[in-house]
């Protein structure tokens, strides 16, 4: 804690770029307008690694809403960091259309494939265009794309799906949080998904290394369904409980704090894993595990899971300080 702030007082920042502290310098410069910075960014970062999957995903959140990344495109056509970016920025724009149910999120999700598989011939080692892809397979309700037809992996248990993009990605980065999120993602899109999901979780559990931020993945798959329940209607007691009641996800915790927090990490931890750990720990009781998570969040919170698991949506700030402060006491 810093000096002179009272526990469950300290400041509380929701930044899209969290820990990354050059990410968040960047992301003041996309939001006025400028994408130099980016450019800049983005070749700092690595041509494959998963910091440079991150910073995307972030960077296209930021620039959907306006028009800097086509003005990037128009200044160095041939800058393949640029068209990977306008990838990015057509999939968060096809899957901001479908959650507001607009009737042209289907022709944006065509546009933006095709924007994504021109990255991929151009960018062949980058790992972003093939999670771009991942991402849109979650609006192919149909499963009419023949990409989102192939049979799963030996020992997943689990119908077909986007399998042969996932393995590309996982190809140019191993580790591939982003890409197994996009999965996950993809089985809450379709019919009985916490099935789904829970196998799927199972199997990645299975190979995911020592350090890997994939041991995070059960516990958003813990997030989700209790997001599920809630939009259900009135939760049970095993429900409002289940990091603490549940002995699967109670394990589940346990082997994120051993295999992944107190691990030699692969890659930089963000912020959302630290806050979903945090919150796993807080509310299966572990709470001077979690108040080591809490000092290294610092005051990034994420929105999700506060938000999913407070009382009401607007309460995330509330219910982060109200865990942070009772485990700093622990």
């Amino acid at each position: 804690m810093r000096a002179g702030e009272a526990a469950g007082t300290a400041r509380v920042v929701f930044h899209p770029a969290g820990l990354d502290e050059e990410l968040r310098t960047v992301v003041e410069e996309v939001q006025a307008g400028r994408w130099m910075a980016m450019r800049d960014l983005l070749a700092r970062s690595g041509p494959t690694s998963g910091l440079r999957t991150a910073r995307t995903q972030v960077l296209a959140a930021v620039a959907a809403g306006s028009d800097v990344v086509e003005t990037w495109c128009g200044e160095e056509p041939q800058s393949p960091d640029a068209l990977v970016m306008r990838a990015r920025v057509a999939v968060e724009r096809a899957l901001r259309a479908s959650r507001q149910h607009g009737a042209w999120a289907g022709v944006l999700a065509a546009e933006a494939r095709e924007v994504c598989w021109s990255a991929v011939r151009v960018s062949p080692a980058d790992p972003v265009p093939w999670v771009c892809l991942i991402a849109l397979a979650q609006l192919d309700q149909r499963l009419a794309v023949r990409e989102h037809q192939a049979g799963a992996p030996y020992g997943s248990f689990l119908p077909p799906g986007p399998w042969g993009l996932l393995h590309e990605a996982y190809q140019r980065d191993p580790v591939g949080r982003e890409a197994h999120v996009r999965m996950l993602q993809f089985w809450l899109s379709r019919p009985r998904p916490m099935e789904l999901v829970w196998n799927f979780t199972s199997w990645v559990e299975g190979w995911a290394p020592v350090g890997s931020p994939l041991h995070v993945l059960p516990l958003l798959a813990g997030v989700e369904k209790y997001r599920l329940l809630q939009a259900a209607g009135p939760l049970r007691t095993e429900d409002k409980g289940q990091w603490r009641l549940e002995n699967t996800v109670v394990k589940r915790t346990a082997r994120a704090w051993s295999y992944w927090f107190e691990a030699e990490p692969l890659e930089p931890r963000s912020a959302n894993d630290l806050n979903v750990l945090a919150h796993a720990l807080w509310a299966g009781a572990r709470r001077a595990e979690a108040a080591r998570v809490f000092e290294a969040i610092g005051p990034y919170a994420s929105r999700m899971p506060w938000a999913y698991v407070a009382s009401e949506p607007g309460r995330a700030e509330q219910e982060f300080v109200q865990a942070r402060s009772q485990c700093r006491k622990a």
